[in-house]
């Protein structure tokens, strides 16, 4: 049995399946999560070649195919998602939405515009999204757009605190035609030059990335009780990133701004006073 406690170890600003949910979502968020972080380190963690690391990544994608066969999966991660997946009707296309997602990170470095950027995070996150809304029993329209949007800001937000360590993988997320415009040069990314262009194209990334993460966030009055409650912390959080990503003027060379334990009782007293004149929503998908 996959435990909570068995999940691949990483610094997360944006923990999902934490304490503030019932006890009975964190078993299956943990078998879900433990298969994410796995592909994810198969795309991005050890010295494997690329071809190893699309070897793994196309077994993760046969573990899925053998799911859908009705076939017992080789891996216990994955045996552990079989009764998951069926009992809260995840389509394993979610999974493996993520897994060409990560594939695409062994092979792709550079990224054109931001809808490149964007159709990178529709597979490497909004999944995640939807697959914790199907374990929560919601599948309204409305509730996967809103999601969708809170995922790919929570990418973003990860992308441009990360912007120094992924130069050390030779990977840049800033879309390359934005670079140009407020005339920024790889030469630069890579001399580490705070400057003002750079500090400039940051910020309008953190402006647009904020619009996006409060477009979703009405989910998290939406959602009921302790569901709401944690989505409503993992946007409350996201938005703090930002914040101490301004008040260093972007400046994430000399530091990576996150989040410190001292934050974490503003976030939930924010979150819980958010959510006080909240009306409990009402299920509009399935109910477990």
């Amino acid at each position: 049995m996959i435990t909570p406690g068995q999940t691949v170890q990483h610094y997360e600003n944006f923990p999902v399946g934490s304490f503030l949910l019932p006890r009975v979502f964190r078993q299956p968020i943990a078998v879900v999560y433990h298969i994410a972080r796995y592909a994810d380190d198969l795309a991005d963690e050890g010295d494997a070649s690329a071809a190893e690391r699309i070897a793994a990544l196309n077994e993760c994608s046969a573990e899925l195919a053998r799911i859908a066969a009705g076939q017992t999966p080789l891996t216990p991660r994955f045996q552990a998602l079989v009764p998951v997946a069926a009992r809260y009707q995840i389509p394993l296309s979610l999974f493996e939405d993520l897994f060409s997602a990560f594939r695409q990170d062994v092979v792709k470095t550079r990224y054109q515009d931001f809808g490149e950027v964007i159709d990178y995070c529709r597979r490497s996150a909004n999944p995640v999204g939807r697959i914790l809304l199907h374990i929560f029993g919601f599948s309204d329209a409305k509730m996967l757009a809103q999601s969708d949007g809170i995922c790919t800001a929570l990418q973003l937000v990860n992308f441009w605190q990360d912007v120094a360590i992924d130069l050390g993988k030779d990977r840049i997320y800033l879309p390359q035609d934005e670079l140009h415009k407020f005339g920024v040069s790889e030469e630069m990314l890579f001399a580490r030059q705070h400057n003002t262009a750079f500090t400039r194209l940051m910020a309008y990334q953190c402006e647009r990335t904020r619009k996006m993460l409060r477009a979703g966030s009405p989910l998290g009055r939406a959602l009921p009780g302790r569901i709401g409650l944690e989505i409503r912390c993992i946007v409350l959080a996201a938005d703090r990133v930002l914040s101490k990503l301004k008040a260093v003027n972007y400046d994430v060379y000399t530091a990576r701004p996150s989040l410190q334990t001292l934050d974490w009782p503003v976030i939930l007293y924010q979150a819980i006073k958010a959510g006080w004149f909240t009306a409990p929503a009402q299920t509009t998908g399935c109910s477990h």
